[in-house]
């Protein structure tokens, strides 16, 4: 929840509005807004977890059914409570604490707001080196299929950043000196901090074949990024997109939206294999050819040819030449560690934190794509690439920044709603194993966790424009993926996020497993008992 929303008394006399009960899931894409019949802006009061309380609303719905990660719901509103008060500095020290926060997404956000909330006096420098500043990632592949205009994807204006009193430098930290307390820019400057944020995100891992470095070669790491792709889309005959995961389908689907006839490579003999099951990656492909993509199966890059500098066609290991002028690289993504690692702190994958996501150092912290935290029944290191996770450890580190660290925090069951061809998806937990032939790593929007079923019943159902698949442990749900109709995504993702032992719900466990997972919006109330 954010910490500098204005006054919520006026909420209070309405007899019902549309929220949004976990904010943090909200990846600020915008489809809500653009959908409001009043033009009324509902992603910023989902940020915030305020009710669409503006008078104006007509709660016509449109918002919760375009939602593409069924986040809103109408509910009766009452007393919603006080803001967190702001805390002044331990020892009522004069000089206010300075946060120097290095980076510019989700988890640098969460990280401020936290701080404000918490400290009303503290300094706050972000360090991010994006022209464009904070904006929705997620939000992109909207605006790649000419969905969302780009003036949509922003969440915050000016004026309400500025309500933060963030002071913003548009430049790249260049090396961290911890012993002096000091961050050093591109131009020289140094900023001395109290307290250090590291939340520098991912980057798209290049292709490693001849001809990478050629003018058609892209990848959709930012809205620089996203505007490329859709200049050269129109201007392309034909693309080859090769990876996998979700950003591949961004891609494939904004160059065919744009007019370029697209050839999806896959290595091995279906799409995402480590996260979907082959049924789900059989509805995928199908809707991909259906919308006119050219997919090819056991298909390896071996080369870019160029002529002029320029990308004029590909090369496949089987020595196929497929002429093309542009060529998309989703392969993964890797953490932004370079910094860290040479400021001396513990790196593997990424940044290694302790459980109040210290970095090694008593004042310096990680949050987002970077922050690499011990599973605590495992100990090994887990990383995401989730808007939702970057959220809650920014808003984690931004308290125990602001104050002396006493909250830890708790990974949350990873959870991405998202959209494969077109259908509406969501994936939570455990629900695949094994690695993927497209990726190295992970893709953004991905989770180390969901390719970690051990041996499980998984059970698919149809019903309807639905198909679910749940993967149950002893006695409890572990993951599950819900594509097309999205009404059994909420209550399975408290399901599986709250553990709920089935096996006490004996009305509901009587019956065939099937008929249950299709009466689990019935059965809400018996489960959670």
């Amino acid at each position: 929840m954010g910490f500098f929303t204005a006054d919520r008394e006026k909420y209070r006399t309405l007899a019902g509005a549309w929220v949004v009960p976990e904010p943090r899931r909200c990846v600020q894409c915008g489809v809500c807004a653009f959908n409001c019949p009043m033009g009324l802006d509902v992603r910023r009061h989902a940020w915030r977890g305020e009710p669409v309380g503006d008078g104006r609303c007509l709660t016509c719905g449109e918002c919760a059914k375009r939602c593409p990660r069924g986040l809103l719901h109408f509910e009766p509103l009452g007393p919603t409570g006080d803001e967190l008060a702001p805390r002044q500095r331990a020892g009522g020290a004069a000089t206010p604490r300075r946060h120097v926060l290095v980076g510019g997404g989700p988890a640098t956000i969460a990280a401020a707001e936290a701080i404000r909330g918490a400290d009303a006096d503290a300094q706050i420098v972000v360090v991010g080196a994006d022209p464009h500043g904070f904006y929705s990632r997620p939000g992109l592949a909207y605006y790649l299929t000419d969905e969302l205009p780009e003036r949509r994807l922003f969440p915050f204006s000016a004026a309400e950043l500025r309500a933060l009193e963030i002071t913003w430098i548009g430049e790249r930290a260049e090396t961290i000196e911890p012993g002096a307390h000091q961050v050093v820019l591109a131009s020289g400057r140094r900023l001395e901090y109290d307290r250090l944020l590291l939340a520098t995100g991912s980057t798209a891992i290049p292709a490693s074949v001849p001809g990478a470095d050629l003018d058609g070669v892209v990848k959709l790491d930012n809205m620089d990024d996203a505007r490329d792709i859709i200049r050269r889309s129109r201007e392309a005959k034909a693309a080859v997109v090769v990876g996998g995961g979700i950003t591949a389908l961004e891609i494939v689907e904004g160059m065919r939206a744009r007019g370029a006839h697209v050839h999806y490579f896959m290595r091995k003999d279906r799409y995402w294999s480590n996260v979907l099951s082959a049924t789900e990656s059989t509805i995928v492909e199908r809707r991909l050819r259906r919308e006119g993509v050219e997919i090819h199966p056991f298909t390896d890059l071996a080369g870019i040819a160029g002529r002029g500098g320029k990308v004029r066609g590909v090369q496949t290991q089987d020595g196929t030449t497929i002429p093309c002028e542009l060529v998309a690289v989703a392969v993964g993504v890797r953490p932004r560690v370079e910094l860290a690692r040479a400021a001396g702190l513990p790196c593997a994958r990424g940044v290694l934190v302790d459980e109040y996501l210290r970095a090694g150092d008593p004042d310096i912290y990680a949050a987002g794509d970077i922050a690499e935290i011990a599973d605590p029944e495992s100990g090994r290191g887990v990383l995401n690439v989730l808007w939702n996770v970057a959220v809650a450890k920014g808003t984690v580190a931004g308290l125990n920044m602001a104050m002396e660290p006493r909250q830890a925090y708790a990974e949350i069951k990873p959870l991405n709603i998202t959209r494969l061809a077109g259908l509406h998806t969501t994936i939570i937990g455990t629900v695949g194993n094994g690695s993927d032939a497209d990726l190295q790593g992970l893709s953004r929007g991905d989770s180390q966790v969901w390719s970690e079923l051990r041996e499980e019943d998984v059970v698919e159902v149809e019903r309807g424009e639905a198909h679910v698949r749940v993967a149950l442990g002893e006695r409890t749900i572990d993951g599950a993926v819900v594509m097309g109709d999205q009404a059994l995504s909420y209550p399975l993702q408290k399901l599986v996020e709250a553990r709920v032992d089935l096996s006490a719900a004996e009305r509901v466990i009587a019956r065939p497993l099937a008929e249950v997972i299709c009466n689990v919006r019935a059965d809400w109330g018996a489960c959670r008992a």
